[in-house]
């Protein structure tokens, strides 16, 4: 049998502890994960799996994605995930994780791919945040206050105490279920120690004139190609950090603002302790692309509090 997990039923069995443990292990086995860009000469059959994130425009306002597979070490399954993109929409994101077992591909979980990439984007957003801000960072910058934003402000709140909330939104009502609204993003900024910024925006909303020493920045908008919300100036200023080099110089930040792969510390380095999570007092950067393992480390820790639940929906594909 199937399990059919809707948002409702993803948050309802939703463990932060348990997720962001998974993250954490998840990004320090970056060495046993498959690449997204592998560059070994192994006949194919004998090369690792290789993690794909494809992605097209469709015809119309939006965007299809599909992230495969998602491979965690010491997790017997894996994951599929199709994604649509449509920002005018509510919600932005419509989709499906496939959970499949790794002995013979049984579908176990059909899992609501909105839930699943918002709370595996914050959970691993506020892991960075956690890592790279200071310890005595506390005061907190929201600048686009949807629903990812919200996401990534609660599982914080988790890891480290938070003060007074600051947040911009072009709705001032959305703004306002957040924090104190600020009038702009720049001011939001200026009164914060730590900035979390996620939005649509297709042309930089900070440059480099807002940094200054200690200030932490995480940035959910360089997802795609196109999308932006940093300049390039504003990075190349900073200590930049990313989920996976590789990819980001493809089609994440590195490619967005043109910048040299040299210039980004994977995350996985700083968790492992094989790079210092500040070796200067220069503004830190934290730039995720989203990688496919991040599902499964959500989606098998869900299924698995689901399936002792006897209310949860089940279907017989076969």
């Amino acid at each position: 049998m199937t399990l059919l997990l809707s948002r409702a039923d993803v948050e309802a069995a939703l463990d932060i502890p348990a997720v962001l443990a998974a993250l954490d292990t998840g990004f320090r086995a970056a060495g046993r994960l498959p690449a997204d860009h592998p560059s070994d000469d192994r006949p194919p059959d004998d090369r690792p799996p290789t993690a794909r994130r494809v992605g097209t425009r469709l015809p119309g306002p939006g965007t299809a994605m599909c992230l495969l597979p998602g491979l965690l070490p010491d997790v017997p399954a894996y994951t599929v995930k199709v994604n649509a993109k449509f920002p005018a929409a509510t919600p932005a994101l419509r989709g499906i994780v496939c959970l499949h077992a790794l002995a013979d591909g049984e579908l176990l979980a059909l899992l609501d791919s909105a839930s699943v990439t918002a709370w595996r984007t914050g959970l691993a957003a506020a892991l960075a945040t956690h890592a790279l801000a200071p310890e005595h960072a506390t005061t907190v910058a929201v600048i686009g206050a949807g629903a990812q934003n919200r996401t990534v402000l609660r599982a914080l709140r988790t890891l480290r105490p938070i003060g007074e909330v600051y947040a911009y939104d072009l709705d001032p009502e959305r703004a306002a279920a957040v924090g104190r609204v600020a009038p702009t993003a720049r001011a939001a900024v200026e009164a914060a120690d730590i900035v979390l910024i996620a939005t649509w925006s297709r042309e930089p909303l900070l440059d480099a004139d807002v940094l200054r020493p200690g200030l932490h920045l995480t940035s959910l908008g360089f997802d795609e190609p196109g999308k932006t919300e940093l300049s390039p100036a504003l990075l190349r200023a900073s200590r930049l950090v990313v989920d996976d080099p590789a990819l980001a110089a493809a089609s994440g930040v590195l490619h967005s603002a043109a910048l040299e792969p040299a210039l980004a510390t994977p995350l996985g380095d700083i968790l492992r302790g094989t790079a210092p999570a500040r070796p200067d007092d220069r503004p830190t950067v934290f730039a995720p692309i989203g990688l496919p393992w991040q599902d499964l480390a959500l989606a098998w820790p869900v299924y698995l509090a689901a399936r002792s639940d006897a209310a949860t929906t089940s279907f017989a594909f076969h």
